[in-house]
C-alpha cells in the first residue's frame, strides 16, 4: 500500500471562461469514454496484447498539452491514449492502430504501446521505462540546431527515475540547456511497486534539481494546477532557460494492465482516490459557480461518446495488412538492393 496520503479534493472557482473551461472538461471525457470502449473491447478480444489504461489520470495530460503548441514535441510511455488524442492524432486512427489494423497511425505494427505520428510531432508510445527519454533530449537537441522555437515534452511514469536513462537524459539536457520540458506523471505505483519500495530518495524533485534544473511538485488531480504549472514551464524553457522538471502527483483508477491482478493496493486506498477523480472534482468546481448544467455535462458526455463510437466504426471497416508485406521495413531479403 502507498504511504502517500489521499489529499482534499480541489476546489475554489475555475479561474477560466466558460468556453475554455467546457474545452478541457470535454478532452477528458474524451479520453474517459475512449479508454472505457478500449477496455470493452479488449474484453471481446478485438483489441489483443497490452493495454494500459489511464483512467484517473486525465487531468495530467489534457492539463498540460492545452499549454503546449502544436509545433512542439510530445514523448509519451505506454498509457499514451490520451496524450496522442489531444496532440492531434484522430481518435479513429488511435483505435484502429489498437485493433491492428493498417489505417492504425502506426499502420497496424506498434499497437496500444506504440502510437505515433511524424505528422502531429507525437513520437511515441514508448514500451520500455524510460525509454522515451533520450529520445526527447534528442529531439531538443536537434530544434536547438536547426534553431526551430519548439520544446520536447517527454511523459514518463516515476518508476522510469530509477532507469539509467533518466540520469542520463537529465545530465545532457541540463549541461546543454535544452528545451525540455520532463513531466514525471507520479501515480505511486510503477506497475506493482510502491514509490518507497523501489526507491530511496523519494523526494522526486529533488532528484531532478541535482542536476540543476529547476523543478516544480504539481496536484496532478486538478486540471487546474496542472495546466497554469505546465503553461508557466513551458514558457519558461521555450525562453532558453533550460530544461525543467515537473512532478504532478497524480492515480490510475483502473490496474497497471489488462493483466494485472492488482494485488499490491488497497481497494479502500483506490476508492478513496476516486473521490478525487478529475473529471468529477472539476464538473463539481464548473456546477457550483454556474458554468456548467447538468444537461450541458449530458451533451457533452454524448458528443463524446459519439466520437468514440465514430473511431470503433473506422477501427471495424480497417483493413487488415497484406501477408506479402509483413516483412517490409523489417529486413532486407537477400539479393535486393
Amino acid at each position: 500500500m502507498s504511504t502517500f496520503q489521499v489529499p482534499a479534493p480541489p476546489e475554489g472557482p475555475v479561474p477560466w471562461d466558460k468556453s475554455f473551461a467546457l474545452g478541457m472538461l470535454t478532452d477528458m471525457l474524451r479520453i474517459r469514454r475512449m479508454e472505457e470502449k478500449a477496455a470493452e473491447l479488449y474484453g471481446q478480444q478485438k483489441i489483443r496484447g497490452f493495454l494500459h489504461l489511464y483512467i484517473g489520470e486525465e487531468a495530467v495530460a489534457t492539463g498540460a498539452l492545452r499549454a503546449l503548441t502544436p509545433e512542439d514535441n510530445v514523448v509519451a510511455t505506454y498509457r499514451e491514449h490520451g496524450h496522442a488524442l489531444l496532440h492531434g492524432v484522430g481518435m479513429g486512427p488511435i483505435m484502429a492502430e489498437m485493433y491492428g489494423k493498417q489505417e492504425g497511425c502506426s499502420r497496424g505494427r506498434g499497437g496500444s504501446m506504440h502510437l505515433f505520428s511524424r505528422a502531429s510531432r507525437f513520437f511515441g508510445g514508448q514500451g520500455i521505462v524510460g525509454g522515451g527519454l533520450p529520445l526527447a533530449t534528442g529531439l531538443a537537441l536537434a530544434d536547438r540546431m536547426c534553431k526551430r522555437k519548439a520544446i520536447t515534452a517527454c511523459f514518463f511514469g516515476e518508476g522510469a527515475m530509477a532507469e539509467g536513462a533518466f540520469h542520463e537524459a537529465m545530465n545532457l539536457a541540463s549541461l546543454w540547456k535544452l528545451p525540455v520540458l520532463f513531466c514525471c506523471e507520479n501515480n505511486l505505483y510503477a506497475m506493482g511497486t510502491a514509490l518507497a519500495r523501489s526507491e530511496a530518495q523519494t523526494d522526486l524533485c529533488a532528484k531532478a534539481a541535482s542536476y540543476g534544473v529547476a523543478t516544480v511538485s504539481v496536484d496532478g488531480m486538478d486540471i487546474v494546477a496542472v495546466h497554469d504549472a505546465v503553461r508557466s514551464a513551458a514558457q519558461q524553457v521555450r525562453s532558453g532557460a533550460g530544461p525543467m522538471f515537473m512532478e504532478l502527483r497524480t492515480y490510475r483508477f483502473r490496474a497497471h494492465s489488462m493483466f494485472d491482478p492488482e494485488l499490491y493496493r488497497d481497494k479502500k486506498e483506490v476508492e478513496a482516490w476516486r473521490t478525487r477523480g478529475p473529471i468529477h472534482t472539476f464538473t463539481a468546481r464548473l456546477k457550483a459557480q454556474g458554468s456548467l448544467t447538468e444537461e450541458e455535462f449530458l451533451a457533452l458526455d454524448r458528443a463524446a461518446q459519439a466520437e468514440v463510437d465514430a473511431a470503433v466504426a473506422f477501427a471495424e471497416a480497417g483493413t487488415w495488412e497484406p501477408v506479402a508485406d509483413l516483412l517490409r521495413d523489417v529486413h532486407t531479403p537477400q539479393g535486393v538492393a
